[in-house]
């Protein structure tokens, strides 16, 4: 009788709580439909049209890993502009090169912020870096000075012994692969030599021989980290009411990789600071640019040392990045065109020569490498969704109402894959941009590779120069030989940036007669 009884009580309270839960279920399910339907009752202009979602989490269940591809095909059945519900917060996504028009240029002030994640506060010292900067007097003042400064023709001049050097050292050991007939996955190889050229232009000049494989190596580890930790969905974007809790702790992580990267410009920025003035003169690298503006007490400028910092972190995450998976992107595309393999190194041999190697002072002379990099960044694009913009305030874009703070996705990915604008959008054709007047500078919408308007990428000039060097020089060096009969699987695998998801091996061959050139 008792059993009987204790049973009938843990039923009852069972019954209870599944009652409880069920009430709250329904007060949340009435209550998102009530607000979702006073965001998107009938307005003149309307919202753009989109999928239903679910109660509380929207669209955010059904959201596919590669997002380019999932909102192009999203855009077929609801139109260039269409809307998602991440959770509680409002995408709007354009895949128009009309529409990016009207909001990158005609409504460029209006959409000239980004919409920060939370994770990127915790790396850039409180968003106080370009990317995630509030567009102001302080914004305009940091590219202003990254501009003419220290990303300058000038500037990047006095460093080119820096980037050869590191360029050098990696084809110096491919060059021993070669020798011996050995396969290599060049995407390892890309990434090293990159994260070495773009450090030893940040501070070459700085850290010396003995500390300069250590300091690489912990930065390189770092920066994989917290490029990985960017890719997490988190809960703190899509409800920003919670962000103050940090459910998932992914800002705590992120945080800690910051103070780590934060002793290591500490050691190197006390090392140049320890240097002496005897040493001036003696380094073109940017730190000690950096600390020349911070220590002038200009009003215009007015650097502190976190700001110092702030401006290395974005050289380093998007330098690093975006070089590395462009030429991945590129030496993957030649592979597996042996004629574009061919012509590439026939327009090298003509004015580089075999018995000289590649400076950067031939690339404007090599229209072809140029095109090799155009249609690398057309068909892959880096920064496939650019970094998403928000609204200053409510505006009319295309016919449809913006909302103020919504999260704004340009899908260059699919405006560069548009088949009305491009000839076999799905290959690989350097040659269609032989004869056609794209740039880099974002003022043709149908090709905007680096963003367009007050926002366009700072770091333009620099990723052209390092991106355009290192292929022409790895094709110059090298003949790349796939197994008989085999091509590369080119797939995307997508995040803060684009990168190849499989492996990127090729056996290297040496194409030079002289061994000299390999040293």
């Amino acid at each position: 009788m008792t059993t009987n009884s204790s049973l009938i009580k843990i039923l009852s309270c069972m019954d209870h709580v599944e009652y409880y839960v069920l009430v709250v279920i329904v007060i949340s399910s009435a209550l998102w439909y009530f607000w979702l339907y006073a965001k998107s009752k009938p307005q003149s202009p309307p919202l753009p049209p989109g999928p239903w979602g679910l109660p509380i989490v929207g669209n955010l269940p059904f959201l596919k890993p590669e997002l380019h591809t999932y909102f192009q095909g999203l855009a077929k059945k609801h139109g260039p502009v269409f809307k998602l519900w991440f959770g509680s917060k409002l995408a709007i996504v354009v895949t128009s090169s009309e529409v990016a028009r009207e909001i990158l240029r005609t409504n460029d002030v209006i959409f000239a912020n980004h919409d920060v994640p939370a994770v990127a506060l915790a790396s850039s010292y409180g968003g106080i870096d370009i990317p995630w900067s509030p567009y102001g007097p302080r914004l305009r003042m940091l590219r202003k000075l990254c501009i003419n400064r220290i990303l300058s023709n000038a500037r990047m001049e006095k460093s080119v012994d820096l980037r050869r050097g590191e360029t050098r050292r990696t084809v110096r050991y491919l060059a021993d692969l070669a020798r011996a007939g050995s396969p290599v996955n060049l995407g390892e190889q890309i990434f090293l030599m990159i994260l070495n050229v773009v450090t030893q232009m940040l501070w070459g000049a700085t850290v010396q021989n003995e500390d300069r494989e250590l300091v690489g190596a912990e930065f390189s580890g770092i920066v994989q980290e917290m490029n990985d930790l960017l890719l997490v969905p988190n809960l703190s974007d899509f409800f920003p009411v919670l962000s103050r809790f940090d459910l998932q702790g992914l800002a705590k992580r992120m945080g800690g990789l910051a103070e780590r990267m934060d002793r290591l410009f500490d050691r190197v920025i006390n090392q140049r600071l320890g240097m002496g003035k005897g040493s001036e003169g003696k380094g073109e690298d940017f730190l000690e640019v950096l600390l020349k503006i911070k220590d002038e007490n200009d009003e215009k400028t007015n650097l502190n040392m976190n700001d110092v910092k702030a401006l290395l972190m974005d050289m380093v995450l998007g330098g690093t990045d975006t070089s590395v998976h462009v030429i991945e992107f590129a030496m993957a595309g030649i592979l597996n065109n042996p004629e574009i393999m061919k012509r590439a190194q026939q327009e090298l041999d003509e004015v580089v020569g075999k018995d000289k190697i590649v400076e950067e002072s031939h690339i404007p002379k090599l229209p072809y490498i140029l095109a090799i990099m155009k249609e690398t960044l057309r068909l892959h694009s880096v920064a496939p969704l650019l970094n998403p913009h928000r609204p200053s305030q409510t505006t009319v874009v295309s016919g449809f109402t913006i909302p103020k703070d919504s999260k704004i996705f340009i899908n260059v990915w699919a405006i560069h894959r548009n088949p009305d604008v491009w000839e076999n959008p799905l290959e690989f054709d350097p040659s269609r941009f032989l004869d056609q007047s794209y740039d880099f500078n974002g003022n043709d919408f149908n090709y905007i590779p680096f963003g367009s308007g007050r926002r366009i990428c700072v770091g333009m000039a620099m990723g052209e120069r390092v991106v355009l060097y290192n292929i022409a020089t790895l094709l110059h060096s090298f003949d790349w030989i796939l197994p008989q009969g085999e091509s590369l699987k080119i797939e995307e695998k997508s995040g803060i940036t684009l990168k190849l998801k499989n492996p990127l091996v090729t056996t290297p061959a040496l194409r030079l007669a002289d061994p000299n050139l390999y040293l």
